[in-house]
């Protein structure tokens, strides 16, 4: 891997990193979870408080499930990122892509079905940022796709 896409990779690590920090803090900081969302979705912190404790409790719950499946799914890519995407593997660039696509597309979709277009635009962002580095190494990890080597394990 090229000083160029070992800028790259180690952008994804921070950027994982960050999904996974953000996914935790849902689990172990509820209130934190509900004022993000509050104020993204509402454009105030304290309307899913205003919604009431058993609104607001189901909230936190969900924000909980969301954010153990962020954090074991940032966990999963951190290790993809720091292991065979680093080591030029087709397999973990795509690995990368087709994994924030089916997060994106139906998160995406639903999002602006239900009307919270806020959401959307957090989706863009947030894609953004795993696209421009896949964008950026897209040619390299391709040309390498037919020169790959994968080892079998051989029986002890």
């Amino acid at each position: 891997m090229d000083g160029r896409d070992r800028f790259w990779q180690r952008w994804l690590v921070v950027v994982t990193s960050i999904v996974a920090v953000f996914g935790l803090t849902l689990v172990v900081a509820p209130p934190i979870g509900r004022r993000f969302f509050s104020l993204l979705i509402y454009g105030s912190q304290s309307e899913i408080e205003a919604m009431g404790s058993t609104a607001s409790s189901y909230i936190t719950l969900a924000h909980g499930v969301l954010g153990a499946v962020m954090f074991g799914w940032a966990t999963a890519l951190l290790f993809v990122v720091i292991g065979p995407f680093a080591r030029g593997s087709w397999e973990a660039w795509l690995t990368i892509a087709v994994s924030m696509t089916a997060w994106f597309i139906p998160d995406t979709v639903i999002s602006l079905w239900l009307g919270f277009w806020p959401n959307a635009v957090q989706n863009v962002v947030f894609a953004t940022l795993f696209a421009i580095p896949l964008a950026a190494t897209y040619r390299t990890f391709r040309r390498r796709k037919g020169r790959e080597v994968t080892s079998v394990p051989s029986d002890p």
